[in-house]
């Protein structure tokens, strides 16, 4: 089962003015329907807009992610929020998203290492099905729970606010980050701790 025509066209038309937003307004407050990793009481919120068919956004959660989470998301220094922004191709990027944010809640972060990790396999040819199963399989649902959530509209409208909030926010493209409201251009470990460690509490 895929996603509804209406998802891709829907996206579609979300993500044609990313290249020429204007705006640089901060993204909006976090709420229980994002995605979280982290304590809820850090002192930093990190938000990251990303596709897992964007290959800068593999290699930031391939290359960067383990370094980072181990120093600032498993200490307690800071929460991180993963918001999907499909891009091209949209259709696979869409089915993706609405796989990672079909599965439990407490697997969301499984799904997206599922993806971003397979996703070079999938360049190189792999098959997209195996690729969308790993995901599934790591999801805590089954095949068929997942595609009922995928044809449920709430799925959907979760999505659509999700790439409504980067474009409000000026999101040039993915990955994107948000350190406290603040969009932070450098994403190696080392641009990240920069916007941090000024946030965190003096010892």
């Amino acid at each position: 089962m895929t996603l509804t025509r209406s998802l891709f066209l829907i996206l579609a038309l979300a993500a044609a003015p990313m290249a020429v937003a204007a705006q640089t307004a901060a993204p909006p407050p976090v709420t229980a329907a994002d995605r979280v990793l982290g304590r809820a009481d850090a002192p930093v919120t990190v938000i990251e807009y990303a596709s897992f068919v964007c290959s800068h956004c593999a290699d930031w959660h391939t290359g960067v992610y383990p370094g980072f989470k181990a120093r600032f998301v498993d200490t307690g220094q800071v929460r991180l929020v993963f918001r999907n922004f499909p891009t091209q191709p949209v259709q696979v990027g869409a089915r993706a998203a609405g796989i990672a944010r079909c599965a439990a809640p407490a697997r969301f972060f499984d799904v997206a290492s599922s993806f971003m990790k397979g996703q070079a396999a999938l360049i190189d040819g792999g098959p997209i099905g195996t690729w969308f199963g790993d995901a599934v399989a790591v999801s805590g649902k089954t095949q068929a729970e997942i595609d009922a959530c995928l044809a449920d509209p709430a799925t959907l409208a979760g999505i659509r606010a999700e790439v409504e909030g980067a474009q409000a926010a000026g999101v040039p493209g993915t990955p994107a980050f948000f350190v406290n409201g603040r969009r932070v251009s450098d994403n190696s470990l080392e641009g990240l701790a920069a916007a941090i460690q000024p946030l965190l509490p003096r010892s």
